[in-house]
């Protein structure tokens, strides 16, 4: 299949040349963001927009301006809460954590007050859905490593219906967290379809790197299974009915985990990665999918393995690739992709579906401009894909 780069469409670009800040910008339209805080945030910025790389009086001027929307929001939400509005208050609580979980992702690892930052995001999420009463629950996972009894957090998202529901494992992808996947609808629309989500905060990502330190592996079906043997604990799920899902990295994350973890009975890959080495040579030689999806890019892979330095990730990619596993995916496969993703150029998705010999279902989407939702996991526009799956999963697993 030849893949083409197509300019005919529009994606919102607030800041010309600056892919970072945009992503950033709509994946929080996609969380709720409203346009007039946008603009309130985003206007004092476009000079800060124009500076080369990773410019730290650019990122300091970036969580300024978001902060203090979201500072402004808490209060407002305070007020609210006093009089006893508490819907009110849970509304502008809920904006409050995407504009401060907005700002912490551009900050760099380690960076002086990053960890107090997230721990709003937390916070105000935490408070948000319980003011509207959303259905959703705060959930640990228990979890072994290095023969240490663990866990790490999630978020469930019940399945409409009476008695046990099928169910489906939700993987963050190389920077998000639960409160960024919970934002962009999918486990709210399988809810509708009568199919329970739990989205994790693996190691790696979310709250357990950040807050727990607990860093990253290529071994994605240890979360996997962690997450599947939570959900066979629970009543109101049928663990016999499961799926796995993942977006951006989690595009690697998914399959691994279906190749190595027998249980799951359907796996999606939203934006696949196949093989990270592949995926360098690629970027390499054609100078395509190169654009990062955070500032301090390097620094901020090297934080989710726990590795040294940069220089350390190249040998640790080498065990990221699905190119010698993807045979031992047997159960339903989809691998759905942006036909203009600047991340992980579209033929990756090819890769990956072709590998995929022994699927007993597999297909492949790639998504149009016409359909919406072209970018990288769709971030210009999500709500196609995110049907998409609910129905491909809902055909599969209900």
């Amino acid at each position: 299949m030849i893949f083409v780069i197509r300019t005919d469409y529009a994606v919102f670009e607030y800041f010309a040349g600056n892919y970072v800040w945009n992503m950033a910008v709509n994946h929080a339209i996609v969380s709720g963001a409203r346009i007039g805080e946008i603009d309130q945030m985003c206007r004092p910025l476009v000079e800060a927009a124009k500076a080369e790389g990773n410019d730290e009086s650019a990122t300091a001027a970036f969580l300024a301006a978001w902060c203090t929307v979201a500072d402004r929001l808490v209060q407002q939400a305070k007020v609210d809460e006093e009089a006893g509005h508490l819907i009110s208050a849970g509304e502008k609580l809920g904006r409050a954590s995407t504009y401060y979980l907005t700002a912490e992702r551009m900050q760099r690892p380690g960076a002086a007050g990053r960890q107090d930052l997230y721990r709003k995001v937390i916070d105000t999420f935490r408070r948000s859905v319980e003011f509207e009463r959303e259905n959703c629950e705060f959930v640990e996972i228990p979890y072994s490593a290095n023969g240490r009894e663990t866990s790490f957090p999630g978020l469930f998202v019940r399945g409409e219906g009476d008695g046990p529901r099928p169910c489906v494992v939700e993987f963050n992808g190389l920077d998000s967290t639960k409160e960024m996947v919970y934002g962009n609808g999918l486990a709210q629309k399988l809810a509708k379809r009568g199919i329970s989500t739990l989205i994790m905060d693996h190691p790696g990502s979310g709250e357990a790197l950040r807050l727990r330190g607990m860093t990253g592996s290529y071994q994605s079906e240890k979360y996997g299974g962690a997450g599947l043997d939570y959900l066979a604990s629970r009543d109101d799920c049928d663990a016999g009915r499961c799926g796995v899902v993942g977006w951006s990295l989690g595009g690697y994350y998914a399959p691994r985990a279906a190749a190595f973890e027998s249980r799951f009975k359907a796996c999606v890959a939203w934006g696949a990665i196949y093989s990270w080495p592949e995926l360098g040579a690629y970027r390499q030689e054609s100078g395509q999918g190169t654009e990062p999806s955070v500032p301090h890019f390097a620094e901020h892979i090297a934080w989710v393995f726990g590795l040294k330095t940069p220089e350390d990730f190249p040998p640790f990619a080498a065990t990221m690739s699905m190119a010698e596993h993807s045979h031992r995916i047997t159960m339903p496969f989809l691998v759905i992709h942006g036909s203009n993703d600047r991340q992980i150029p579209a033929l990756f998705a090819q890769k990956q579906y072709d590998a995929a010999v022994n699927s007993s279902r597999r297909e492949l989407h790639i998504v149009t401009p016409e359909e919406g939702g072209v970018e990288h996991v769709g971030f210009d526009n999500p709500t196609f894909t995110t049907s998409y799956i609910a129905d491909w999963l809902a055909e599969t697993l209900v």
